[in-house]
């Protein structure tokens, strides 16, 4: 006799969603993997039939066993904020796919694929970056993270935007030398900060291409040009402020908690950054472990759901074997 599905998880990023049908026991029924979720683009409709396709995907490959879930766990990008979540809740219960349904940043998936328990603090940095904290009486911490105008700084394009803007004002004598202004240009085989700033704005290099030069900054860093080194030494600080101000609102500071790191830019694990993040973390908060995720974050979405649903240990288990 089979077993039937109990949660229907999702973790959509920008770029790509993972969907994953899951049996109480902890069991992977089906998986499938479709395009990203933007509904500030698209639009909520929209965006939520590309989750339905995948979702349908996911129901025809588990056969007979996957009807209405009992809960469906969404971890969504572009759900940054609570009223976000809730509209989007409410266009996720609209089709009807679980009797509960809760949605989150996707954020948490990231923090609860790198944790045993609900509990530890989690910061992203990709294209951008972004903090939360959970705790298993169900408090959270966290920050808007929609750019600057709710205070972040940090995060790939970031990085890439302060680069050019150290190397435009090196070269024109406005700032102080740093080897940024070749290096970067010479990422697009080009001679001057000008011809980059030039093929930038009119669009021979597209702009998102920016995200190319990250690396660049950080190989810089390590060739020992201060100030690319000062980008990364800002960076690695602005991780630990995020996770230290979210564990401190939980109560967390002077407890062993992990802090997982996540995204392309702290998964990298740069030495330079590592060494920053653990030395200042060490300060703030001692008895801190620092990990970097390595397990996919719809694995994240799916323990939340086994949480959800009261699941005993044995699923979380064998879920998590799963994904080993």
């Amino acid at each position: 006799m089979g077993v039937n599905a109990s949660v229907l998880a999702f973790d959509a990023g920008n770029s790509k969603t993972d969907v994953a049908l899951i049996g109480a026991d902890g069991s992977v029924l089906a998986t499938a993997r479709g395009g990203g979720f933007r509904p500030p683009i698209v639009g909520i409709t929209a965006a939520v039939d590309v989750l339905a396709a995948l979702r349908d995907e996911a129901v025809a490959a588990a056969g007979p066993s996957a009807g209405p879930v009992a809960h469906v766990s969404a971890c969504l990008a572009n759900a940054d904020l609570p009223v976000e979540e809730a509209e989007l809740a409410l266009a996720l219960r609209e089709r009807g796919w679980g009797r509960t349904v809760e949605v989150r940043n996707d954020t948490f998936a990231i923090l609860r694929a790198g944790v045993d328990e609900p509990r530890g603090v989690a910061v992203v940095c990709g294209a951008g970056i972004n903090c939360v904290a959970m705790v298993p009486d169900g408090r959270t911490a966290r920050f808007p993270a929609i750019g600057r105008i709710s205070g972040d700084w940090g995060g790939g394009s970031g990085l890439a935007e302060e680069a050019l803007w150290f190397a435009a004002r090196a070269e024109d004598g406005r700032g102080e030398p740093t080897e940024l202004v070749r290096a970067l240009p010479g990422h697009f085989g080009l001679d001057t900060m000008y011809a980059l700033i030039e093929a930038l704005h009119r669009g021979r290099i597209a702009y998102d291409r920016r995200h190319e030069l990250t690396p660049v900054l950080f190989a810089t860093a390590s060739a020992g040009d201060p100030v690319a080194r000062a980008l990364i030494d800002r960076l690695g600080d602005e991780v630990v402020a995020m996770a230290s101000v979210a564990l401190g609102r939980l109560g967390l500071l002077d407890e062993h908690v992990p802090v997982i790191l996540g995204g392309s830019v702290l998964a990298a694990r740069h030495p330079l950054l590592d060494a920053r993040i653990a030395a200042r973390l060490a300060k703030r908060a001692p008895a801190a472990e620092v990990r970097v995720v390595d397990r996919p974050p719809v694995l994240g979405a799916a323990l939340l759901g086994l949480d959800a649903i009261g699941a005993g240990p044995g699923a979380h288990r064998a879920l998590r074997a799963h994904y080993s």
